[in-house]
């Protein structure tokens, strides 16, 4: 086992994985709750919120209760989708690779 050949591997994967986390910090991931009359949670990869819409429909209707379960719903979507979508393209990353202890 060559061990510089080891090492230039790991640290070619550590670059393109932090060419990855830079991506999935950028990319932009919506979550939403309530169709088009309600609530939509923009978030970026670093499950930061950007921006909440909350459709007029939803102050008309003076449910307070509702607005609060539409805005968890919609973020815990987001969040989610950023997820999957992290532990798709990280994974994909590593698959393969077998590390001794690991």
């Amino acid at each position: 086992m060559d061990i510089s050949k080891l090492m230039e591997q790991a640290q070619k994967m550590q670059q393109e994985l932090g060419k990855m986390q830079d991506e999935l910090k950028a990319t932009v991931y919506l979550g939403k709750a309530g169709g088009s009359e309600g609530v939509t949670i923009r978030m970026n990869g670093d499950y930061e919120v950007e921006e909440v819409i909350i459709s007029d429909e939803l102050f008309e209707m003076n449910d307070k209760e509702m607005l609060q379960d539409l805005l968890l719903i919609a973020f815990n979507d987001a969040a989610e989708n950023a997820a999957a979508d992290r532990e798709a393209k990280l994974g994909s990353a590593t698959q393969g690779i077998s590390l001794p202890g690991f």
